[in-house]
């Protein structure tokens, strides 16, 4: 049976992933008491790292938000194994920590997360509003152009 934000997902035409595993000495999720902090995700798709680039060079603002859209699914899928499959646990997103690949003079890095803010809220309702931060990065892992963490509050 599916659960409520799964069906959210599904009505918007998302699949959500498969965890992905950690890429070295890491874990990809920390619990601590009813908070999941995950770890930075990339925009993964099924076949590999999508949107390798940089912001204002190779992609556009319009392609960073999808960018940071996937990582957000990311971080729900991360939540998801957290949980042991059960995300209508999830109580709300309590922070998002966006990174952007862009040169040195690109400053609109709040508006390239706003892919994953507005994931959130649109998953999540009023339970995805967030804290937030949204910084430039002279590269990222796999030099994909937005990496994303989360910490999330359960029951």
């Amino acid at each position: 049976m599916t659960g409520i934000i799964e069906q959210k997902l599904v009505d918007i035409g998302l699949d959500l992933p498969n965890a992905a595993a950690p890429a070295g000495n890491y874990v990809p999720y920390v619990i601590s008491g009813n908070l999941i902090f995950v770890s930075g995700q990339i925009p993964m798709g099924p076949d590999g790292p999508e949107y390798q680039g940089k912001l204002d060079k190779d992609f556009s603002i319009e392609d960073g938000q999808a960018a940071a859209r996937l990582c957000a699914l990311n971080l729900l899928a991360q939540v998801k194994a957290a949980l042991d499959g059960d995300l209508d646990r999830v109580i709300r997103c309590v922070k998002l920590g966006g990174f952007v690949n862009a040169p040195a003079d690109f400053s609109k890095h709040p508006q390239v997360i706003n892919g994953a803010s507005d994931l959130m809220v649109e998953v999540l309702g009023d339970a995805g509003r967030h804290a937030r931060f949204a910084v430039g990065a002279s590269n990222l892992p796999l030099d994909v152009a937005v990496e994303v963490d989360g910490i999330f509050e359960f029951a």
